[in-house]
């Protein structure tokens, strides 16, 4: 009932930063003292179905010298969230903070699943599964990481709950970028324009920005199931995969990157991107991480 109260008539910033600041009391915390990091998330609940955007933007960010870390869970509202992905291609989720800061020193990346930090959030999971639509739930999600970032990349489905989280890390004094495809996308999309709040700034990009053509929906399908999601992860880290696929991936990475260095240009940031797949620095992030497990 509580739940479904919103889905009438919307929540409020403030009740957001509060349910917020709930979960992350009731959190376990993690830190990485002498490390700044970056997490890299979206909200879901766009019903794209895009293939693993922000985790392999998470993993060329790692290979471009970036620590990174990722906060995610099991899909709810889209069929293979980055726990599917991240468990099914041989990682194993963990709460150690030594480990965890392991695997930020060697690989440059660590994946923080979710359900291991937010006990409470147990509860909330049945509810949410049996609901079926998306709910305040996405947007706190990709903002309770256990870590505390020091930047942040979300991507949201909507305008309305762009405004409402930049409102909640507005209270913050740490970098953030809030993103949303104007066609509906919780990512740069390359399918037309995109909506980027930062700070107290606004902007609107397009394919062009990163010197990139525009792509079809259909260029970015991640499959029925984990296993074609997995093929299409792997295909990007190893740079086997399309033109489109390779460049969303290098325009959600360029992004993060410019979050953390806002004098850099653009087209800058999407060099330093593509870099990070054409040498193969992603992949071998992505490699380190598993032979960790």
């Amino acid at each position: 009932s509580f739940i479904t109260v919103y889905l009438m008539r919307g929540v409020t910033p403030e009740e957001l930063a509060g349910f917020r600041n709930a979960l992350l009391k009731l959190c376990v915390r993690v830190e990485f003292p002498g490390m700044k990091t970056m997490d890299v998330c979206g909200t879901g609940g766009d019903g794209k179905n895009t293939f693993n955007i922000s985790t392999l933007s998470a993993l060329v960010l790692a290979g471009a010298g970036i620590r990174v870390a990722k906060h995610g869970n099991f899909g709810v509202s889209s069929p293979v969230g980055s726990s599917d992905l991240f468990q099914y291609l041989g990682y194993r989720f963990k709460n150690k903070e030594a480990l965890l800061r392991q695997e930020l020193e060697t690989a440059g990346i660590t994946f923080l699943h979710a359900p291991l930090f937010h006990p409470a959030m147990k509860y909330v999971a049945p509810v949410r599964r049996t609901l079926q639509t998306k709910t305040f739930f996405n947007m706190l999600g990709p903002m309770i990481n256990p870590s505390f970032p020091d930047y942040r990349l979300m991507g949201v489905y909507s305008e309305q709950v762009q405004e409402l989280v930049a409102d909640v890390f507005r209270r913050e004094n740490n970098p953030f970028m809030v993103i949303h495809a104007m066609d509906g996308y919780d990512e740069i999309s390359l399918t037309g324009e995109t909506k980027i709040v930062s700070g107290n700034s606004e902007e609107t990009i397009d394919p062009a920005t990163f010197g990139f053509s525009r792509v079809n929906q259909d260029d970015l399908f991640g499959g029925y199931g984990t296993s074609e999601a997995a093929s299409i992860f792997m295909n990007v880290l190893a740079n086997r995969a399309t033109a489109a696929q390779k460049n969303v991936v290098v325009a959600n990475a360029a992004a993060a990157l410019r979050c953390i260095h806002p004098e850099t240009s653009w087209s800058d940031c999407a060099g330093m991107a593509m870099e990070s797949l054409d040498s193969g620095s992603a992949l071998r992030s992505f490699n380190l991480l598993i032979s960790m497990q």
